[in-house]
């Protein structure tokens, strides 16, 4: 049996918990490449040298091959398929915990996280 034909007792039921908190977000469309490497740095505020140096391992991961050795079978990972960027749209700050969404202290709730 190999790892993408075991049976899975998670992946066919609800996620029971419930720790899910729909957010406003900025993100990147689904992919990686060069203009997303920049985007990313851009974002960092990085100097220029740092950027350079994340495109030269961006372009040497380019030429690698995927590892066997360990012997291990699992389905082909789609690197185009993976989002590498979302963080929350930035609002203006807030003056009390009134102004904060709803949403947001809800989850801090159910977490048990008091915020006070």
């Amino acid at each position: 049996m190999t790892l993408d034909t075991a049976p899975n007792p998670f992946s066919n039921r609800e996620y029971k918990y419930g720790f899910v908190t729909n957010i406003e977000a900025d993100a990147f469309p689904k992919g990686l490449s060069e203009d997303v490497v920049r985007r990313l740095s851009e974002i960092k505020g990085e100097p220029e040298f740092v950027v350079e140096f994340r495109l030269k391992a961006y372009r040497h991961w380019l030429t690698l091959k995927e590892p066997t050795w360990a012997h291990v079978s699992y389905p082909p990972i789609d690197f185009q398929d993976i989002r590498y960027y979302s963080a929350p749209k930035q609002k203006k700050s807030l003056n009390s915990l009134d102004e904060v969404d709803k949403e947001l202290l809800d989850t801090f709730n159910r977490l048990g996280i008091p915020l006070t």
